[in-house]
């Protein structure tokens, strides 16, 4: 008998959610549940309607109790990054996971385990009490810093230093609010430099988890992480999707993250970020490179066009992987936990695009 379609949430509706939802309304093991958003301007609008769909019957809400009371399987929780690091997320994730609703995050909740037993704990007696599972699908889109450097490192006899880089190109980005508020595009220097507190504890809130997880899959324990940070001016006036770039303003900015275990360096994670790579040719060309330097050393370089679409890559990561964390025990279950996550054949998708 053919099981059920899983009854999932969308929670954000960024370009990543908007994404996430068109794959939910397309995907006939899916039926959305609900909805919820963080502008006001979309209280009520429905779900099909929003991403070019036909309409769905469900509508957005921005009230998290109109969530919570919601019968669903899954969450798929996709919030802004600077909202994730705001200090209510943990306290939003865990009223989801006890309410009975496993969560796929897109953003955070990586290794969970890196933030300290206090953190894990409330996770894991959230968990229990829902019986459901916790599941952090990994940074833009997650395969990059996680996945892949684990598939690598798997052929190794001995592995002395890994290094990820990751090297974005932002100028077809279409959130004003990822390309120029969070990461700084656009500001000058006094307002970028003003910002770059929060900017720091963001980066690490974002990609220290990564690198304890990787960690943990060598069968090691980080004793620290170092952040560095360096930063480039637009050379020219010119406009990217998001909005203008004047010449003198913050136009990239290269952040070096890396882990150490035993007083070496174990890990090294470099995410370089470039408002428009045409325009800004220092650093890196855009795209992946990946370095496993031990027994036998190997190296993988990917350039920027090897994937379609970046937001899709992330959005569909997320999908494939809801019904492998309903599945799962409950708790706290990281990529070392669950089995490998394939997509899924087209021919069955209702629509496309």
């Amino acid at each position: 008998m053919e099981a059920a379609p899983l009854r999932v949430v969308q929670w954000g509706s960024g370009a990543i959610g908007r994404s996430v939802l068109r794959g939910l309304l397309d995907r006939p093991e899916f039926r959305l549940a609900g909805l919820r958003v963080y502008d006001p301007a979309k209280r009520g609008a429905d779900a099909g309607t929003l991403v070019g769909r036909a309409p769905a019957g469900v509508l957005a809400t921005d009230d998290p109790d109109e969530i919570l009371a919601l019968d669903a399987d899954c969450v798929v929780y996709a919030p802004l990054p600077g909202r994730l690091y705001g200090g209510d997320d943990l306290d939003t994730v865990c009223r989801l996971l006890a309410s009975g609703k496993n969560v796929v995050s897109l953003t955070g909740f990586v290794y969970p385990p890196a933030r300290g037993p206090e953190f894990t704990g409330a996770l894991e007696d959230a968990c229990a009490k829902g019986r459901t599972s916790v599941h952090g699908t990994g940074i833009n889109p997650g395969f990059t810093g996680e996945k892949l450097p684990l598939v690598l490192s798997g052929l190794a006899r001995r592995v002395d230093h890994l290094y990820v880089r990751d090297c974005y190109d932002l100028a077809g980005h279409p959130s004003r609010r990822i390309v120029h508020e969070l990461s700084g595009f656009g500001k000058t220097e006094e307002e970028y430099t003003a910002a770059l507190p929060q900017g720091r504890s963001l980066m690490r809130g974002l990609y220290t988890e990564s690198l304890h997880l990787l960690a943990a899959a060598l069968g090691v324990e980080l004793d620290d992480v170092d952040l560095d940070h360096e930063y480039l001016h637009a050379r020219e006036d010119f406009a990217v999707a998001a909005g203008p770039v004047p010449r003198g303003t913050v136009a990239a900015d290269r952040w070096t993250l890396t882990g150490r275990a035993g007083g070496f360096p174990l890990i090294t994670l470099e995410i370089a970020r470039k408002a428009d790579a045409r325009r800004i040719g220092d650093w890196y060309e855009p795209g992946y490179a990946l370095r496993v330097q031990g027994t036998p050393s190997m190296s993988l370089t990917l350039g920027e066009d090897w994937i379609g679409n970046g937001v899709t890559a992330a959005a569909g990561h997320a999908l494939n992987s809801i019904a492998a964390v309903c599945a799962a025990p409950p708790g706290v279950r990281t990529l070392l936990d669950l089995p490998l996550l394939p997509g899924r054949f087209g021919g069955g998708i209702r629509n496309r695009g």
